[in-house]
C-alpha cells in the first residue's frame, strides 16, 4: 500500500509538472526528481541511502534532536570528543535542493552515549549519516539514512566485506525491537523496499555489493 500511494503522487507530479508540497507521505523517491539513493562519497562514487525513517513518523522524531534521541534509543550516538575526520558526505534527494551535505553523522556507542563511540573508532562498528528530504519540490520531511558496518582505525575505517547490507540489518533488528532514551520510548515498524537501489556495486563506494533493498521504518512514540 505504501509504494502504490507513492507511486500514484509521483506519477502526478510527472503528469502534471507541478511542485509537491509537504504532505502526509512516507518519502519521496529520489529517482524521480533527478537524485539518487546512492549518496556522494567525492571521489565519484557513492554509499547506499539503505535506511529511511519515513515522514509519517512522530513529528519529534523526524527534527535534529528528534533522531539524535532515537539513535541514542537504539545504541549510537554523536561523535568521539565531536571529532570528525574526513569530509562530509552529501545527497540529492530528488526535493530541490540539490546535493546537500549530511546533517550528522552518528555512531555505535556500545552501551555508553558519553564515550562509547570513541570506542567504536577504535576497533570498528555500525555507524550512519543523516540526509533530511524537505526540499519545495518533495517535502516529505523523511530521513535517509546511509548506514555501513566499518573496520577498526588500522583498517582506515573501510567498509567491512558486505557492511552495507549487513549495517542496515543491525541498525534495523535494533529498531524494531523496541526502544527508549531519556524518558522516551519508541516502537518501529519496518517494511523492505525494492526499486531504489540497483543491487550489485556499480558506483558503490569501496566496490561492496548490496542487495538492493532499502528499509523503511516508521518511528512512533509511545
Amino acid at each position: 500500500m505504501v509504494r502504490i500511494a507513492l507511486l500514484s503522487l509521483l506519477c502526478a507530479q510527472a503528469v502534471l509538472g507541478r511542485t509537491i508540497s509537504k504532505r502526509a507521505v512516507p518519502f519521496f523517491s529520489p529517482l524521480v526528481g533527478g537524485g539518487s539513493e546512492l549518496d556522494n562519497a567525492g571521489v565519484g562514487v557513492g554509499e547506499p541511502l539503505n535506511v529511511i525513517i519515513s515522514g509519517l513518523s512522530s513529528p519529534a522524531v523526524l527534527t535534529d534532536d528528534g533522531v539524535l534521541n532515537f539513535a541514542r534509543s537504539i545504541g549510537f550516538s554523536e561523535e568521539c570528543l565531536d571529532i570528525h575526520l574526513g569530509a562530509p558526505q552529501s545527497a540529492n534527494l530528488g526535493d530541490g535542493n540539490g546535493f546537500v551535505n549530511q546533517t550528522i553523522e552518528l555512531r555505535q556507542d556500545f552501551g555508553d552515549a558519553s564515550l562509547g563511540t570513541c570506542l567504536e573508532s577504535l576497533i570498528g562498528g555500525n555507524h550512519f549519516r543523516v540526509f533530511r528530504q524537505n526540499g519545495s519540490l518533495a517535502d516529505s520531511g523523511a530521513l535517509f539514512l546511509a548506514v555501513s558496518k566499518e573496520e577498526n582505525v588500522a583498517e582506515g575505517h573501510t567498509i567491512v566485506p558486505d557492511g552495507y547490507n549487513i549495517g542496515r540489518d543491525e541498525f534495523v533488528s535494533a529498531a524494531a525491537a523496541g526502544s527508549s532514551f531519556n524518558g522516551v520510548s519508541y516502537s518501529t515498524a519496518a517494511e523492505n523496499i525494492t526499486g531504489l537501489l540497483a543491487p550489485g556495486s556499480a558506483g558503490v563506494n569501496h566496490g561492496i555489493a548490496t542487495d538492493g533493498i532499502v528499509t523503511l521504518l516508521t518511528v512512533t512514540i509511545v
